[in-house]
Parts: C-alpha cells; sequence; structure tokens
C-alpha cells in the first residue's frame, strides 16, 4: 500500500493532522517525532520538518529512507511576496528556488552547484489533487472563520495562487528585504524557510512532492503581528481541512 508523508513546520498544525488520525503511534529518530497511522484507510506518516532547510533535507531523507513513503505532502505559513498575494491566501508551489544559494563566480546565483539548475519542480499530478483540495476548502473554511477573526486580520475572500515558492534560511520580516527579493525574484509568490530543500532531496530520491503555504504575512516590518494568533486561528484550521478534503477524495 502507498504511503503519505503529511509535513508541517510547525506543531499547531501538525496537530490538526493528527486529530484525523485515529490510531498515530509515535516513532522517536534522529530527534524527530514521527506519527505512523492511518487517514481514511491510507497509510501515512506525520511529522515536523524543523526549521530551516537543514533540518527539512534531514526529515526529508528519514521520511523516504526509514518510513518509504511514496509522495510527501507539505503544508504550513508562509510570507506573500507577489502582487495580490494577501494575508489569508493560499499559496501552491509549482516550482521551488533557495534564495540564499549563491556559489558565484563559480555558478551563476541561485543555481544549485551539481544539479545545474536553480529551480526544482513539484509533482504535478499530486499538485493537482492538492489544487483541488485547496478549492474545495477555500469554499467552506473561510465563512466559517467568523468575522471577528476575519477583521483581526484583514482577510479578504481568500484566493489559491500557484507558481514559485521560495526558500531560505532566515525569516524575512522586513520591507527592506522583501523588496529586494521581489526585485531579485519577481515571479516569486512566497517565501519561507524549508520548501526547497524538501524539492532537491524528493528530486535526488525520484518521490512525488506537493507544497501548500497559507500567508500569514507580507513578509514585511508587520511580520511579527500575533503570529500565534493566526496560526491558531487560521493556519492550523486550513492545514487541517486541505489534508481532509485531499484524503477524504
Amino acid at each position: 500500500m502507498p504511503r503519505t508523508a503529511i509535513v508541517s513546520a510547525l506543531h499547531d498544525e501538525l496537530a490538526s493532522v493528527l486529530e484525523l488520525m485515529p490510531d498515530e503511534h509515535k516513532q522517536v529518530i534522529g530527534g524527530r517525532e514521527f506519527w505512523v497511522g492511518h487517514l481514511h484507510g491510507q497509510d501515512v506518516v506525520a511529522v515536523l520538518s524543523g526549521i530551516g532547510k537543514v533540518a527539512a533535507a534531514t526529515t526529508a531523507t528519514l521520511l523516504i529512507q526509514h518510513f518509504g513513503v511514496n509522495r510527501i505532502v507539505f503544508t504550513g505559513v508562509a510570507g506573500g511576496l507577489g502582487a495580490g498575494v494577501n494575508v489569508g491566501d493560499m499559496v501552491l508551489a509549482r516550482q521551488f528556488l533557495q534564495h540564499d544559494m549563491d556559489a558565484s563566480p563559480l555558478f551563476p546565483r541561485h543555481e544549485v552547484p551539481g544539479y545545474g539548475r536553480a529551480r526544482f519542480e513539484a509533482d504535478a499530478a499530486l499538485t493537482d489533487a492538492l489544487e483541488l483540495a485547496c478549492d474545495r476548502m477555500l469554499h467552506q473554511l473561510p465563512q466559517q472563520l467568523g468575522a471577528e477573526t476575519a477583521a483581526a486580520f484583514g482577510l479578504q475572500v481568500p484566493r489559491l495562487h500557484q507558481g514559485l515558492l521560495i526558500s531560505g534560511d532566515r525569516f524575512v520580516a522586513t520591507t527592506a528585504e522583501s523588496q529586494a527579493l521581489q526585485r531579485e525574484l519577481p515571479e516569486a509568490l512566497a517565501v519561507e524557510m524549508e520548501g526547497a530543500a524538501f524539492a532537491q532531496v524528493c528530486h535526488d530520491f525520484g518521490i512525488p512532492l506537493a507544497v501548500v503555504r497559507t500567508i500569514s504575512d507580507r513578509a514585511d516590518d508587520a511580520a511579527h503581528v500575533d503570529f500565534p494568533k493566526f496560526l491558531r486561528e487560521v493556519a492550523s484550521r486550513y492545514s487541517g481541512a486541505v489534508i481532509e478534503s485531499l484524503f477524504n477524495h
């Protein structure tokens, strides 16, 4: 039976997934807690990725080599970069890039040495399935969040964006940093700290990967505003609902 890994970067998001698993049991390997069980009858492993690219790569490798997963689905939060990518929207990755990779002048900026490329692709079929799950969720859950939550975070009608997701080992939280990334990588929709590492490992092992991120901020000077509250009341519920929709269909 195929085995799917469900990965989040933060505990509240993983907790919403574990609530969907009736028979999970914990295994600790490499300092990480892996929850093995089933979701709608399908074999799954849930885990926190850890923060940053090295932690993410280690987690991805353990999932593939030790647990034998056949596909990986990652949900989490990110900072919006692209025009019209607003708080409460979702970004579905079709490509990944490490914005802080720079081995120049030996290699072009952003190119990963040894690969001859800067960008790695998400798996098309798995990402298409995740797109449908996101569409179903966005038609149902946002209306249930309530007017108070929507007003607290300035939530509008949520949209799903698809395209380039960029990753790096720093939390982008100033307007100057955000604008610099927008100038350098105008196609980038959002920025986070793990997706591109997962994409490189999945490329190495030939494992399908799909990643969706809820936009928690605009990666600018306001990025620190009540992040824990947003995670609990919005992002965690989005993650759980998307995974439920994906596995229920």
